[in-house]
């Protein structure tokens, strides 16, 4: 599905889908991630929006499919997400979020993996929306927490909403699965609050023990 931007848009959306394309193929002569417990069945998985070049480490990029919103920022992501091999759905909560939950949902039941960024696309920063939760409901496929992280000054944090990373320079970088958390079809309102919450804070713990873990975990 193709959307409609204006000339200018157009004009900085090709350039900067080129730029960051080429970083990424730049990146991947030297880009290392260690994958610690990988999942082994289909999976839905969530991370933080700071996080999504995170999916780059992901073993099956062919068979993952990330939801990315229409916004001009989310149209350079999803060029940048094609070129390295990962299946996009485009939408959000706030622009084509039904049409995109569908196909999203529609993929994962073919037996694709997902990936949303929780938090996305505007925050607030490391808040987990629901959304999530309905769509593991819908599917019957677990949520999977995933976090990336490596301490290297290559690894910029830029100054945006949420603080974004990009390993730039840095190739030691850690991408770890958390416990799979299933949803049963039958949830009610206070349930599905309660798995967004779980996966809130599963997602800030496991970060913080990943950066105090960081060298026993690339060593072992």
């Amino acid at each position: 599905m193709k959307f409609e931007y204006k000339k200018s848009e157009k004009m900085q959306i090709e350039f900067f889908s080129v730029l960051v394309s080429a970083l990424f193929r730049l990146k991947s002569l030297t880009y290392w991630c260690k994958n610690i417990n990988y999942p082994n069945e289909p999976c839905i998985f969530a991370l933080w929006h700071a996080h999504q070049c995170g999916l780059y480490s992901l073993k099956g990029r062919k068979k993952t499919y990330v939801m990315i919103s229409r916004s001009k920022d989310g149209e350079i992501i999803a060029r940048a997400a094609n070129a390295m091999g990962i299946n996009t759905v485009r939408g959000s909560i706030t622009r084509g979020g039904a049409s995109a939950t569908l196909q999203l949902v529609d993929k994962i039941k073919q037996g694709y993996n997902g990936a949303i960024t929780v938090d996305g696309p505007r925050g607030p920063n490391r808040v987990v929306k629901k959304g999530i939760i309905e769509i593991a409901k819908m599917t019957g496929v677990p949520i999977v927490p995933m976090s990336w992280y490596s301490p290297s000054i290559g690894f910029l944090k830029l100054k945006t909403w949420d603080e974004f990373r990009f390993p730039l320079f840095c190739k030691n970088m850690i991408s770890y699965y958390g416990e799979p958390i299933y949803i049963k079809p039958n949830v009610d309102d206070n349930e599905i609050e309660n798995k967004r919450k779980e996966l809130q804070d599963i997602l800030d713990k496991q970060y913080e023990m990943l950066k105090k873990e960081y060298k026993k975990l690339l060593k072992s």
